[in-house]
């Protein structure tokens, strides 16, 4: 407290290393969950072979489905290491901008990342809590409510599409149970225009040659 009762302001340099420290404790925690789902993804994929050697398909398929799930979770919180890493790279520039400008400056990439970044439940508290102090140092600007997206998660899930749950099949009983994915379709080659023309005009040469020879 200062000598009238009022918190100095806060050192921008401080702020941002505290950022960063905030942001790296939040990808381990992220880092976290990608193990524990991937170890749950394991013990799911032992249960489904259990199932297969009994062609119990129904479990099976649900077992299958909660396969998809997890690999989908895990990919997610993959995008959401990406958000993070994005503004702690733009954290380290706002000290190199600091250095030369005396001060931090406003980010748009900053602003997109966090607006992403609020929206995960794991790590949204914290998140928010640095938006604010971010938008108190001019780095952010007022970010609107778009917690509402939340909610397209559970229904993405909601029910896997067939074919997703074909493919994982096959692959954990190998070949089993399931359909094997369809492989890349070849795109037949059409030549071009020209090509087809100077195929014509050999063509037309060989057949009056040989009708110059019959005669």
């Amino acid at each position: 407290m200062g000598l009238f009762g009022k918190t100095p302001e806060r050192n921008p340099k401080d702020m941002v290393t505290e950022w960063n420290h905030k942001l790296r404790k939040e990808g381990y925690q992220l880092e976290r969950q990608i193990r524990a789902i991937q170890r749950e993804e394991e013990k799911i994929k032992r249960s489904l072979k259990e199932a297969a050697k009994k062609n119990d398909k129904d479990t099976c398929t649900i077992l299958a489905k909660e396969i998809i799930r997890a690999r989908k979770a895990i990919n997610k919180i993959y995008t959401s290491k990406a958000h993070i890493n994005s503004v702690s790279l733009q954290m380290k520039n706002q000290l190199a901008t600091l250095r030369v400008a005396g001060s931090l400056s406003k980010s748009t990439e900053v602003m997109q990342a966090m607006q992403k970044l609020v929206r995960i439940p794991e790590i949204a508290q914290t998140m928010q809590d640095m938006s604010k102090e971010m938008m108190k140092a001019g780095i952010i600007e007022e970010m609107l409510d778009e917690s509402m997206d939340v909610l397209e998660d559970s229904e993405e899930v909601e029910e896997a599409a067939q074919t997703e749950v074909d493919k994982v099949l096959w692959e954990i009983t190998e070949g089993k149970i399931g359909e094997a994915p369809l492989p890349p379709t070849e795109e037949k080659s059409v030549p071009a225009p020209e090509e087809e023309e100077e195929d014509t005009e050999e063509l037309e040469e060989m057949q009056s040659r040989l009708a110059a020879l019959k005669s």
